[in-house]
């Protein structure tokens, strides 16, 4: 279990790294192309959630933030115990909220700068703290579905064998 913590606090130092380094070396708007018409670092700042939603509700931020933080320690400590897996996106997840909370915190605004535009469409600026965020849902909802395959091949004795 300690090495989730460890991941968490891992990603919160590249996360705030990589916003100091954007914020001391890039002005506001600024974009530099890594990969024309697809990958751009732009200095841009956030002060609601994700695309932009509940600008400036900064106290329900913390708020929701807190909860969530403390509900994941509480589940890697009860739940985490043979599962890979489920420690790890919880690990990604207390680290990306953590990294956002930090910048709400001393920021009052969150410093995103990962640009992209996939097949045309702009995608919303994000940084590494969102990321680890995504990572770890989607690593989440994997183990939900190998926890409710199992359970069911367990109800019915299958044990993951085909009958004909």
């Amino acid at each position: 279990m300690f090495f989730y913590y460890i991941l968490a606090l891992v990603i919160i130092v590249i996360d705030q790294l990589t916003k100091w380094l954007i914020v001391k070396n890039m002005d506001l708007g600024e974009s530099i192309a890594i990969i024309k018409d697809f990958l751009y670092i732009t200095s841009h700042r956030n002060q609601g959630a994700a695309w932009g939603i509940l600008q400036g509700q900064m106290w329900f931020f913390y708020i929701i933030t807190l909860v969530v933080i403390v509900g994941i320690v509480y589940y890697m400590a009860k739940h985490t115990k043979g599962k890979k897996l489920l420690g790890i996106s919880l690990g990604l997840m207390l680290g990306g909220a953590i990294g956002n909370f930090i910048d709400r915190v001393f920021r009052k605004e969150v410093v995103d700068f990962v640009d992209t535009y996939i097949f045309g469409y702009d995608f919303p600026i994000f940084n590494v703290a969102d990321s680890a965020l995504v990572v770890g849902v989607a690593l989440l909802m994997i183990q939900m579905f190998r926890e409710e395959r199992e359970a069911k091949e367990k109800a019915h004795g299958e044990k993951g064998t085909h009958h004909s």
